[in-house]
């Protein structure tokens, strides 16, 4: 479809500010809701790009921030809810009202092309809160009115640029031990740039209209074997001790009480099924980028040999 202009709700976060520079290279209009404006600030320059102040929860918002709009993308999702069942209620809010809410704002603003982003996982019977808020959440875009062209996207854990996952775990290269519940569990991650690529190819070209696929990337690892790898970027040798059930369980409430959650009870029984893509890691043909190929651009920064590119580039001295 020719696109005009494109409302990316949860457009602040990491998925959403990859999204909006490649919608705004293509000139088109993007529309960014948040609460604190503060927040999208990475945003500011992109010419095409609008940030609007608001509660997307309040009445009426989200009907008002569609209007003129060709179609919607929506990100929005939590890590973390007091717990429930059958789950939390900001689970509940964020996962399964939100995309009943956009439905219907859709359908009175005549807006009928949406992009969902769930997760890889998600299931009805899953293990944790997350994962069957999650299922909830697609089942309420898969009961929508007949007119709306919607896709479903499911991508493993992302990694990028400024991403919270291997990050943090490089970042946490400087403790020499790293006790690590959830150890064996396993993943395959992919990257920012490939889930973009996707969301654009459901928008412009119309692929994937009522239909669920995953993202993933090519490789398949497991959570001490990322924290190695992200360790080893960052110039460290980080010495992983996988925890059993019960020890898991505790440190990750203890580590949901500091300031910033890291874990939860709930994150840890999300590890009890694999985060791996059932088929083809990519659709419409796409493909995945392995994580070797991109990550020590920016991990490899976290040393002083990673960042002497930068330092050499924004020196005074010509290269």
């Amino acid at each position: 479809m020719q696109l005009k202009s494109v409302l990316l709700i949860g457009g602040s976060g990491f998925l959403g500010r990859h999204l909006a520079n490649q919608l705004s290279r293509r000139g088109v209009r993007v529309v960014v809701p948040t609460r604190r404006r503060e927040r999208a600030q990475a945003l500011y320059p992109l010419p095409t790009v609008e940030v609007v102040e608001t509660d997307i929860y309040a009445e009426g918002s989200l009907e008002t921030l569609m209007r003129g709009v060709d179609a919607v993308v929506n990100f929005v999702g939590v890590l973390h809810s007091p717990a429930g069942q059958p789950y939390g209620r900001d689970f509940a809010r964020a996962h399964v009202d939100l995309p009943r809410r956009i439905v219907a704002a859709a359908s009175a603003a005549g807006v009928t092309r949406l992009v969902h982003i769930s997760a890889l996982g998600a299931d009805a019977n899953g293990p944790s809160e997350y994962q069957r808020s999650k299922a909830a959440g697609e089942a309420a875009i898969r009961e929508s009115a007949a007119g709306l062209r919607w896709t479903i996207l499911r991508p493993s854990v992302v990694f990028g640029p400024e991403d919270r996952f291997l990050n943090l775990f490089a970042t946490l290269a400087s403790v020499p031990v790293l006790p690590l519940g959830g150890a064996k569990a396993r993943f395959q991650p992919v990257f920012v740039g490939d889930v973009s690529r996707a969301i654009l190819a459901a928008l412009e070209e119309d692929r994937g209209i009522g239909e669920t696929h995953e993202l993933a990337g090519p490789a398949v690892y497991t959570l001490a074997e990322l924290v190695r790898y992200a360790s080893r970027q960052a110039g460290k040798r980080t010495l992983v001790l996988p925890l059993p059930r019960s020890l898991a369980m505790l440190q990750a409430t203890v580590l949901s009480w500091l300031p910033g959650g890291l874990m939860s009870p709930d994150n840890v029984r999300s590890m009890d099924s694999d985060n791996v893509a059932k088929g083809a890691p990519q659709p419409f043909g796409l493909v995945p980028t392995a994580l070797e190929a991109v990550a020590p651009a920016w991990l490899g920064q976290k040393t002083l040999r990673g960042r002497y590119p930068a330092m050499r580039a924004s020196s005074d001295r010509n290269p």
